[in-house]
């Protein structure tokens, strides 16, 4: 009796396939990584597409089918629909609530891309429904989700990706960076130095009416019930077509309420890049010292005292005391990259350059054949999408698996504990818990509102 499509496809999802996590690129374009006909592609679904949800769907079109979207803003999920029926040739069913796409058998995988304050309890979610995971970065709002999620992973057995893409993607810059460093080419390391840029502070936003398109109270969600807030002026350029300022759209990352600011947005970048390079992809700094820094409004017993506007820490400069005697750096001032400073030279790297004596030098000495995929693992994937689509295959963590990733977020949830509070922080990387400060430990976890608590 043949197979049916379904079958096929889980037949294929759930069998065991050579061990490794290298991929194996057909020479098609238009099929995914190992899977021989159209029907053994899986089937995706999308929750969250402003953004980054559009950009990482439409990485993933080339390996996978998109069989529905999902989005709490009927607009976006409307151009979005339209955008994948001319991309991929079939219409995705639409859904208001991502509870609706769990539901489903058919569906394989879920790509996240909502607002950080929702990342913990959709994912979780997902994995219990038998879906594997791609969610974007940064993966928590605090760290004890992170050990959540972890939990998670480990009773369900599901795969579940990162979206650290710099790990897989940017010309493999910081895959040689990584390299750099392990082969000895600056000697031992003594520094390094991330700078993520700051965030803009923000005049007064008073409450104003919801947009129509909008389910405020679902896109609230965990957090607390807060009215909407914006200015009628409109952001343009990377994010734009919504409200400059405001406590939703592209903005919510200038919230604590959602996200942790720079911190968490390009920190979850080069504080994973630098982490990794350094070996501390398995444990934690000793000491979080806020160097200096300045917060979006005044705080009182680490909380804002104003509602009305931009909350998060708009510049600043964070110490970490790291294993083996390095010295962190997390600026917002700086050229945007990661500086690598060793007792034998010193070389920085970005998204558009790697530079200094060290790269330099490469031109007569080389590194070894192979060091790069060393780093990596095996096999580079040809995008992170990819390499989540050969981990589905093999049943193996992706290169941006959660434990390094949480190890290297908590360093950016700790530093942002640190200012609100406004002092020092010492840290115990095999409790996970922050030594002598029960304050400072009540920020490690946020009470989800009635209604939305996460479903394990």
């Amino acid at each position: 009796m043949p197979e049916t499509r379904q079958t096929t496809r889980r037949r294929f999802l759930q069998g065991l396939a050579a061990a490794g996590t290298a991929c194996v690129m057909l020479p098609s374009a238009n099929r995914a990584l190992g899977y021989q006909s159209p029907n053994d592609r899986p089937v995706f679904a999308t929750i969250g597409l402003r953004n980054q949800g559009w950009a990482i769907t439409q990485k993933t079109f080339r390996y996978a089918d998109f069989a529905a979207l999902v989005d709490v803003d009927s607009k976006v999920l409307g151009t979005n629909v339209e955008q994948t029926q001319k991309k991929q040739g079939k219409k995705p069913d639409a859904y208001k609530d991502y509870r609706a796409v769990l539901d489903r058998q058919d569906i394989d995988a879920v790509m996240i891309a909502t607002p950080d304050h929702w990342h913990t309890k959709i994912a979780i979610e997902a994995m219990v429904a038998g879906k594997d995971v791609y969610c974007e970065k940064p993966l928590t709002l605090t760290i004890d989700e992170g050990k959540l999620i972890e939990k998670a992973v480990k009773k369900t057995g599901r795969v579940f990706q990162v979206g650290t893409m710099q790990r897989t993607e940017c010309d493999r810059r910081f895959l040689q960076a990584i390299a750099l460093v392990r082969h000895g080419r600056i000697g031992a390391v003594k520094k390094v130095a991330c700078a993520i840029g700051g965030m803009p502070a923000s005049p007064v936003i008073p409450v104003a009416p919801v947009p129509e398109e909008l389910d405020w109270e679902f896109w609230l969600g965990p957090a607390p019930k807060v009215p909407y807030r914006a200015l009628p002026e409109m952001r343009t350029g990377y994010g734009g077509g919504v409200p400059l300022y405001s406590n939703a759209h592209y903005s919510f990352r200038n919230w604590h309420e959602y996200s942790g600011g720079k911190l968490t947005d390009w920190g979850a970048h080069h504080v994973d890049i630098a982490c990794w390079a350094i070996g501390a992809s398995d444990t934690g700094p000793a000491k979080v010292t806020p160097l200096e820094f300045t917060l979006g409004c005044e705080y009182k017993d680490g909380y804002p005292v104003v509602d009305d506007r931009y909350n998060v820490a708009t510049r600043f400069t964070i110490r970490a005391a790291m294993p083996n005697d390095v010295e962190m750096i997390i600026a917002s001032e700086g050229d945007n990259g990661i500086l690598f400073e060793g007792a034998e030279g010193r070389f920085f790297v970005n998204r558009s350059r790697i530079s200094g004596a060290p790269v330099e030098a490469l031109k007569d000495n080389p590194l070894p054949e192979g060091a790069l995929e060393e780093v990596y693992g095996g096999k580079i994937s040809e995008n992170h999408s990819a390499n989540f689509i050969e981990s589905m295959k093999t049943r193996k963590q992706p290169i941006s698996d959660v434990w390094s990733h949480n190890r290297m977020l908590e360093i950016c949830h700790l530093a942002n504990i640190a200012m609100r509070l406004g002092r020092e922080l010492n840290w115990d990387p095999a409790k996970r818990e922050i030594v002598g400060d029960a304050q400072a430990n009540s920020f490690l976890a946020r009470e989800s509102r009635k209604g939305y608590q996460v479903n394990t």
